[in-house]
């Protein structure tokens, strides 16, 4: 194995691996000024589990890459996990590190076991691309954020068939 491969393991050895691992990066705050992604959830299956929404750097090769590394090499990972709400639209504030350009991914983790089943949880990204059995392309989910807050709307992904896609019929989300 040669060395450049070797360094991000390294790296992320570095730094234990934890679920709170970019929260306090990503978390926005009462009356704060400066560029987050206020995110609107949409077609979600049902009210059970958290939702996880993560901001990565948008190029092929830091999109979903392991938060350890991303950390240990500067980059941006940013993180927010809540409970799914019992009613309405919910909606995810993330901080950002400045305006720019960022791939957003979005978790309905059901069964709250923090890894993500295709059998179980859902998934959406920024740009909703339709999706296959592998991470969408960079170029179909890059988003840009302005200096204040951005709003996106990311509708969600579930096991349909052979397949994943949003939900044929959504239940009613109420605001």
């Amino acid at each position: 194995m040669s060395l450049a491969l070797l360094l991000p393991l390294a790296m992320a050895a570095a730094i234990p691996s934890t679920p709170d691992l970019g929260k306090a990066e990503g978390q926005c705050r009462a009356g704060e000024r400066g560029p987050a992604f206020e995110v609107e959830v949409l077609g979600l299956k049902d009210r059970a589990g958290k939702l996880k929404l993560e901001v990565y750097p948008a190029n092929e090769q830091d999109f979903l890459a392991d938060d350890n590394v991303l950390v240990m090499a500067g980059k941006t990972f940013r993180r927010v996990e809540v409970p799914v709400p019992a009613s309405g639209t919910p909606r995810l504030c993330v901080r950002l590190p400045g305006p720019g350009t960022y791939a957003v991914s979005l978790l309905h983790d059901r069964d709250n076991d923090r890894r993500f089943s295709w059998r179980i949880d859902g998934i959406g990204f920024s740009g909703n691309p339709r999706l296959g059995w592998g991470k969408p392309a960079v170029r179909n989910v890059a988003v840009s954020a302005g200096s204040g807050l951005t709003a996106l709307r990311i509708v969600m992904n579930y096991r349909s068939g052979l397949g994943v896609a949003p939900l044929k019929s959504p239940p009613r989300q109420e605001s």
